[in-house]
């Protein structure tokens, strides 16, 4: 075990430093566990983001209108013995429709 305090790392701001120093050492494994913890899950964080952009990226269809959300999907309805396309996705507890095309473009 060393004789001589720990030297800082250059990154942290003073006032953290003093705040740390003034610590009791059960403080210090309490924020010792944290700061893991926070970091494992900032990190998760920005990884599951660069993730979903990318795959927002890559899954995203050619012909998905730009006010179309990349999670929707396409359905059939039925109107007036006519079958039409719809793009649906769900914005909180409604579902929301966006008219596509016609099943049979020569309708």
């Amino acid at each position: 075990m060393p004789y001589e305090p720990p030297t800082p790392p250059a990154g942290l701001p003073a006032e953290l430093v003093d705040t740390l120093n003034k610590a009791s050492p059960e403080q210090l494994q309490d924020v010792a566990r944290y700061a893991d913890e926070l970091a494992e899950y900032r990190e998760r964080e920005a990884r599951l983001a660069e993730e979903n952009d990318e795959a927002e990226i890559k899954e995203r269809p050619d012909d998905l209108p730009d006010d179309v959300p990349s999670k929707a999907t396409i359905t059939i309805k039925e109107i007036n013995d006519n079958r039409y396309y719809y793009w649906q996705w769900r914005e909180g507890d409604t579902v929301t429709s966006k008219y596509k095309g016609p099943v049979n473009p020569d309708e």
